[in-house]
This record gives C-alpha cells, structure tokens and sequence, in this order.
C-alpha cells in the first residue's frame, strides 16, 4: 500500500511539473489523473487498462423507469456541458459505450445506500450504485479525474480523460455533515446553494442550519410570527439581518435534496434565545422583552422553564419545523445554558425530547445533552477539544456507553471558524489555531477516550458566522479544511495519510480556482503555481 501511494505521489509530481504551473502545460500532453488521487480517498482501486475519453459523440445513458438516475444524468449533463463544449444527451437507450449510470446489478448491494463502483476502459466509463445516491456520489468522483478546467463555464481545450481502472467505495459514516451558522450573519438561498453545491462534491450529506440564536431568529412561523420580523431584523455588528419564508426554507430543502444533502434544522435552547425572548415579553420570566442583541457574547439567555408558554412556545415550533424538514433529525441545541441552572436545565431537556418525537423526528442535541437525560435514540454533538474537562470528556463517553450517538465536531479539529494561524483575517481562535493537518489527522472512531467506536455515527464541520458575512469568507475558512473532515468521515480508517492526502489536496486547487472558491493557500500545502 505504501508503495502504491509513493508510486501515486510521484505521478502527482510528475503531472503538476514538480511546482510549475498546471496551466503552463499543454492539456494535451497531461495524463489522466489517477484513480486514487480523489478526494475523499475511495475504499477500494484498481488502476489499469485503457483510458476513457469524453468526446462530442459521449452520450450519457440512464436506466429506463427512474426518475432520480435521470436527474443525476441531466446534473452531470450541466456540469460536463460548459467547459467541454459537448451537447452529451442523457439517453435511456441501452449501450455499453459513453457515460453509463446504472442502478443495481452484481455487488451492488453490498456497496449499501451511497456506496458506488466507478469503471473506466477505452469505450465507457460505467458507475453503478444500488441506489441514486450512489449514482450522484460516483459523478462527484468523476469530476474529479477530469482535468480541473473542468469547472470553468466557458469552452476550454481538451481531452477529457479518465485513467482506466475500477473504483469501488462506501462511506464509513452514515452522517456526514457542514454546520452553516445563519443566526450570526444572515445568508441568502442563493448563498446557502452555493456552500450546498461545494459540500456535495465532496460527499457531504447533511447540512445542519443554525436558525436561530440571541442574534437573529431566521424562519418565519405562523404560529409565532414576530420571532421572524422582529427577531431575525438584525446580526452580529447591527446590520439588517433576514429571515427564511417556509417557501424559501423549503427551496433550501429541495436542493439540498437534490445534492443528497439532508437539512438538519437547528433552534438553540434553552440559552442562545436572546431573538425569540426579544420578540415575545412573555418567554422571559419577568414578562419584559429585553433587546434586541448585536454583540457576540455568549451564556447570558434564558428560556423561562417553570413557565407554561415556554412549552406551548416549543411545540409549535418543533411543530411547523418537523412538518417543512424531510429528514428524520431536529437539533435543539442545548449548548452553553449559562444562565439556566442544571435543574432546570434537566427539566427542560426532559420536556422537550418528547416533543420532538411527538412530530417523529429524532433529537440531536450539543453534548451538554448529556448532562441531563438524553431520551432513548438521540444523538449528541461533541464539539469539546483539548482544554474540556476530563468530567466532562467522561459524561459524554458514558452516554455513549448507555446508547446515546455520537457526533464529532471537536473545536480545536473540525470548527471551520477557527483561525488557521495568527494572521487569519477572519474567525476566532478560543479553540487555538487549526492549520489544514490538525484539522485533517485524528481519527473519530478512537477521538473521545472511553465512548465505543461504534456509538460515532459520523462527523461534522460547524462554521460559526460572527466574523463572517459573505460567501468568499465562507469559502477561505472552509476550503482547504472542509475537505478534510468529509474524507474522516467518508473513507476507511487504513486511507488516512496525511503526506498523501496533502498530495491529493494540492490537486484540489486548480480545481477551486476554476470553479471561483475563495480559498486560504495553506503553507502546508504544496500547491500548485498559479
């Protein structure tokens, strides 16, 4: 294995002109990009044979009777049309030449809901898959062994090869997740479309949105109306803010959809409440709405548990939301409750899992969940890092122990906000600075001391909004490190390696260039020259 990875490295230096740059070389000369050089790292390779080359006569070929296979067809379809130039008709006539998509068939069961095997020869390149998912997956690594011009959406000089060889793979976690934070800042559908088409290249397949927090509240609900108008009117620094109509969070869902991303949707409580407890003088114990918050501290607001509304308050909105939200999960947050007791706190918890299940969704909470009494079937969110305490540390790997699932999000590793070095101009850094290698090398199956292997049901990267208000900013502080975390997530535990993954990442650049991603050139990295 480790010769077969110099062997792939040395290629890559080859191919890139050991430093020089990729666009001083005539497309022509290059060869095709290795079967392995893929982002996440595949399961399983085996190079060899004839190459495929994508041509103007390249038809794309759809199983008859499924509408999801043709959908993945047309997307692939709009992605290869722009930069190749190429009309590449997606067909339900049968053929063994071309790009063939194809649904079932020997050992595709065994890749399970998502897994797919990609091969290539000289007259197609066939990606089958038990289910659509699988389909789309395949595609993102099909993107990714075409050369990288591939992401302009201008005409560009060919060929358009892939090495030959197989490919079969499977995810390691079934949850696989990017937390976008639209509470701090407030991020429109386009732009939440935008962050949804880079995390599925990557296989990314949840997106949990933070709706709300003490400084916007960002859906709009008919039962509480002025938690959207009032509470979500402003954002970190005092700006307009904005809020989500159904149809507009619907529209987010959908696409998601169509990108296999599922959406997770968020309300943080009992804390990080100071917009709804703004919006309605009755949430607080007192019975006076305190302002409207612009700032970023943290801890100060409460839910008023004792208090009858409070639950009339949480179940209309898990209420409206579980009825909009597709996916079986419902994040009720439960971080940094500063202000709540622990008794209360318990008591909250207590009432309001079983709301969540009344609209049948399962609870996913941050791990202080499992200070109080994670219900049967929730999972928690770690997202500690070094400096947490050890009592801490053990509680959560105790619940795990009882049953409770895990996701890993440690802060020191997979926070996006968190600066890459001293000089980052955007995010924070409580957590310490997190260059591209922390980020990427740990293990989450062997993370947390204690909690078994098999209570992780996957990871996540959150991205925190307080100093971020555009998309580019998205961009440079998730890209390079986003990617990272979805191989940790996606591939077997025997792929990990960091000079070799730091290999494939540098191919990767070329790539976000192409596509206009606004991402941090690490130093870590050895990139490509522009």
């Amino acid at each position: 294995m480790r010769r077969r990875r110099l062997f792939f490295s040395l290629l890559l230096l080859t191919v890139a002109g050991l430093g020089t740059s990729a666009a001083s070389a005539r497309p022509s000369a290059a060869a095709p990009a290795p079967l392995d050089r893929v982002i996440p790292a595949p399961a399983s390779v085996r190079p060899g044979g004839t190459p495929y080359t994508l041509d103007a006569h390249t038809r794309i070929r759809v199983p008859d009777g499924s509408a999801e296979a043709r959908r993945v067809g047309a997307y692939l379809a709009g992605v290869l049309r722009p930069a190749t130039g190429y009309r590449l008709p997606v067909t339900t006539k049968d053929g063994r030449d071309g790009i063939v998509l194809r649904l079932g068939g020997p050992g595709t069961r065994a890749l399970g809901a998502e897994g797919y095997r990609l091969s290539s020869g000289a007259r197609a390149v066939t990606i089958s898959a038990g289910r659509p998912a699988g389909l789309f997956h395949g595609v993102q690594t099909l993107r990714q062994l075409l050369p990288a011009s591939l992401g302009k959406r201008t005409e560009q000089p060919g060929p358009w090869r892939l090495a030959g060889g197989t490919i079969a793979d499977a995810p390691r976690y079934a949850y696989r997740g990017a937390m976008l934070d639209v509470s701090r800042h407030f991020f429109t559908v386009d732009q939440v479309k935008r962050y949804i088409d880079q995390l599925a290249m990557y296989k990314i397949n949840k997106l949990h949105l933070h709706l709300s927090d003490d400084q916007g509240w960002r859906i709009a609900l008919k039962s509480w109306p002025r938690l959207a108008t009032y509470g979500g009117s402003t954002q970190v620094g005092g700006g307009e803010g904005g809020y989500y109509t159904k149809d507009d969070y619907r529209e987010i869902v959908d696409y998601a959809a169509s990108r296999y991303l599922t959406v997770v949707p968020e309300i943080d409580m009992p804390g990080h409440t100071n917009a709804a407890l703004a919006s309605y003088a009755e949430l607080n114990c007192n019975g006076q709405a305190p302002p409207l918050y612009t700032g970023t501290n943290v801890g100060f607001s409460s839910l008023c548990v004792p208090k009858k509304v409070t639950y009339d308050f949480v179940d209309d909105v898990v209420r409206e939301i579980a009825a909009l939200t597709p996916g079986r999960c419902l994040h009720i947050g439960g971080d940094e409750a500063h202000s709540t007791s622990h008794d209360d706190y318990v008591a909250f918890m207590d009432k309001v899992q079983p709301v969540v299940a009344k609209y049948g969704k399962t609870a996913i909470g941050w791990h202080q969940l499992t200070g109080a009494h994670p219900a049967k079937g929730a999972i928690a969110q770690y997202w500690g890092y070094d400096a947490t305490s050890a009592a801490e540390r053990k509680q959560v790997a105790q619940a795990a122990r009882n049953g409770t699932g895990l996701i890993l999000s440690p802060a020191d590793r997979a926070y996006l906000d968190m600066k890459y070095d001293k000089d980052t101009p955007l995010g924070l850094h409580w957590a310490g600075y997190v260059g591209v290698q922390r980020s990427y090398d740990w293990n989450p199956g062997r993370y947390l001391d204690g909690a078994p292997g098999n209570a992780v049901v996957g990871v996540e990267a959150p991205l925190w909004t307080e100093t971020l208000s555009t998309s580019a900013h998205i961009e440079y502080m998730a890209f390079p490190r986003l990617p990272g975390i979805a191989e940790l997530g996606w591939s077997p535990a025997g792929t990990h390696d960091w000079p070799s993954y730091r290999e494939r990442l540098a191919a990767q650049g070329p790539r976000w260039d192409a596509l206009g991603i606004h991402y941090f050139r690490s130093p870590e990295v050895p990139w490509p020259a522009r």
